[in-house]
């Protein structure tokens, strides 16, 4: 989870192979959904959506990365993520109604703070050993 431009999708892209997992892209979500409403409701919806995909696709043994903004706190409660990793690489993002709704983590299993060519090979083997 992270702010628009934090760097998400660059760390899905790697790490997934490195963990065998399912990825689920937030935009390719909506995408194939054609939604598109980023109102309260529809960020809610989202959330929902991407924790019943995720949980179909465990239910086969897989792990799965999701990678998405989840804004608040009840998004996450809604996704109901086993592990967050949040790309808390920048302040603010590039969408102004994010940057007003976006409340960092109480929480976060792994925060990743700047971006070095290592990160995705030194947390995938973290997150396989406390798995």
């Amino acid at each position: 989870m992270g702010l628009p431009g934090s760097g998400k999708t660059y760390l899905a892209e790697r790490l997934v192979p490195l963990i065998g997992a399912a990825w689920f892209n937030a935009d390719n979500i909506r995408k194939m959904v054609n939604d598109w409403d980023f109102s309260e409701e529809g960020r809610r919806r989202q959330s929902k959506r991407m924790g019943l995909m995720a949980d179909i696709e465990s239910k086969f043994g897989r792990y799965v990365v999701c990678d998405f903004i989840c804004p608040t706190e009840e998004n996450r409660k809604d996704f109901d993520p086993d592990i967050i990793i949040w790309m808390n690489t920048i302040e603010v993002g590039r969408y102004e109604d994010t940057n007003e709704i976006f409340v960092p983590p109480v929480k976060a299993d792994y925060v990743i703070t700047e971006w070095k060519e290592e990160t995705p090979s030194i947390l995938a083997k973290e997150i396989l050993r406390n798995v």
